[in-house]
């Protein structure tokens, strides 16, 4: 460091990344800030500069620069800031102390560990020095890379596998194995290490009914409620399943569930009809909630509920790492909570770029005329909320549709030999279009409630379940 820089940093205030001390004599307290920058984001600590920014220097000798370097040695695990001497004026020397950021978080100084609040040293709590040390033994050892035990690559679903493969090669984020077998797949995917599989090879791959039994985890539960709260279900259901599975799952519970919103542009004569919701930014916030998620928490899943104004993706975990809620609309470092999940994810092509989700899903929600997406903790869990614009569709018009569905079951239950569109559409007791018809006929196919046999007019649907909530 050089005398113009020590004159640039002292015109600065104190702040998180930057403390004056007036002499070396305030040595500990200097420590003690040290520590509490390699906690946070790194910082100078100069000694030999006033509280108000005043160069003043010190005389400095080797052994005031031994007694800084004592002190520092003092910080546990061990830390090797840069200590330099600058000449300022005659005889007399600034110490400047600079370090980065800690790699191995947290840091103790004489058995005690410090953070910054703003320019301020304060003693960490309990809680908080826990939550840092097990984010920094989480980057060793965490339940994605532990084994599977007792599962083999017979419990995978080995054409999924292929198929991220495929897609990886494709996209060119992964180079051509010249293999297609799954066990030499999963080990360059990073999934499969001495033989042996590992829980992130289950999450991503594994076979539903096994999943349902020993990883009740790997679930989805989605809900479309009446009006603004939790008081009354419309819909209410839950998938167990592979997270490839679950991310389908989701995708077709809101394509069936949300309603079209319709808009006409200036200069353009024809109707422009899209989801309430923009698809891309729903996708990327379930993507984001199966790969951030925490699966070590037995009774954890993934949720989408619906209600009349707003959408809700919530996971289960708390953010890691120093994120908040507003650092996740800035850009800033991605650190997946399961980095191999994610990665298999990325391979894939389903998130598209590191650490750009959220500002992904802000970009396309706000290019649809919808607010911001707001993402809070709440106890255990983190929620991504989607909420509907000033000229947005009420989503009270997903209760027709669903009211038609079952109108039409009903009709659907008191034909044995089923029914044509045409005749459901004139024998519907509600109001509808046909084109309103074939949208219910549509979503009651895929719910796996009803089926059409047939091709055109000719066509017949029948009933093939008991009742909309057994699904």
């Amino acid at each position: 460091m050089v005398h113009e820089r020590i004159l640039a940093l002292a015109s600065e205030p104190e702040s998180e990344t930057l403390e004056f001390k007036r002499t070396t004599g305030t040595r500990r307290e200097a420590a003690a800030t040290v520590c509490a920058m390699l906690n946070h984001r790194g910082g100078h600590v100069l000694f030999g500069v006033t509280p108000e920014g005043s160069v003043v220097g010190q005389q400095v000798s080797d052994r005031t620069i031994e007694e800084v370097g004592a002190e520092i040695q003092r910080i546990d695990p061990p830390a090797f800031p840069e200590v330099g001497r600058i000449r300022v004026a005659d005889g007399r020397d600034v110490i400047a102390v600079s370090v980065n950021k800690g790699s191995v978080q947290p840091y103790q100084y004489r058995g005690t560990a410090y953070r910054r609040v703003g320019n301020t040293t304060v003693t960490m709590s309990a809680g908080e020095y826990n939550q840092m040390l097990f984010e920094r033994l989480h980057s060793e050892q965490r339940w994605e890379n532990q084994p599977a035990t007792g599962w083999t690559v017979a419990d995978l679903d080995v054409a999924e596998i292929r198929n991220t493969v495929a897609e990886a090669v494709r996209t060119g984020r992964l180079n051509e194995p010249g293999t297609r077998e799954p066990e030499d797949l999963l080990r360059g995917l990073g999934l499969l290490r001495e033989g042996v599989l590992l829980r992130a090879a289950a999450v991503l791959f594994g076979n539903s009914a096994r999943l349902e039994f020993e990883l009740p985890q790997c679930l989805l539960r989605v809900a479309r409620f009446r009006g603004l709260d939790r008081s009354e279900f419309l819909d209410n259901r839950q998938f167990n399943g592979h997270a490839f599975a679950l991310l389908s799952h989701a995708e077709r519970f809101l394509r069936d569930t949300l309603p079209i919103a319709s808009r006409f542009e200036s200069g353009r004569t024809r109707r422009i009809d899209e989801p309430l919701y923009p698809p891309l930014a729903t996708r990327e916030a379930v993507a984001n909630a199966l790969c951030h998620r925490d699966y070590s928490l037995g009774g954890g899943s993934v949720g989408l509920a619906v209600y009349d104004d707003r959408l809700e993706v919530t996971s289960t975990g708390t953010l890691h790492f120093g994120l908040t809620p507003a650092a996740l609309f800035a850009p800033h470092e991605s650190r997946p909570w399961n980095p191999l999940i994610a990665r298999t994810f990325y391979r894939r092509g389903i998130i598209e770029e590191w650490g750009r989700g959220t500002l992904k899903m802000a970009e396309l929600a706000t290019a649809a005329g919808l607010p911001r997406p707001e993402i809070e903790e709440r106890g255990d869990c983190v929620t991504v909320c989607f909420r509907q614009g000033q000229d947005a569709p009420s989503l009270r018009s997903g209760h027709a549709l669903l009211e038609r569905q079952e109108a039409i079951l009903s009709l659907l239950d008191r034909a044995n030999d089923g029914l044509a569109l045409r005749e459901i559409h004139a024998r519907l007791p509600l109001h509808a279009s046909e084109r309103q018809v074939k949208r219910a006929l549509a979503a009651l196919r895929s719910r796996g409630l009803a089926v059409s046999t047939g091709r055109g007019p000719a066509a017949r649907w029948r009933r093939v379940s008991e009742s909309v909530e057994d699904e």
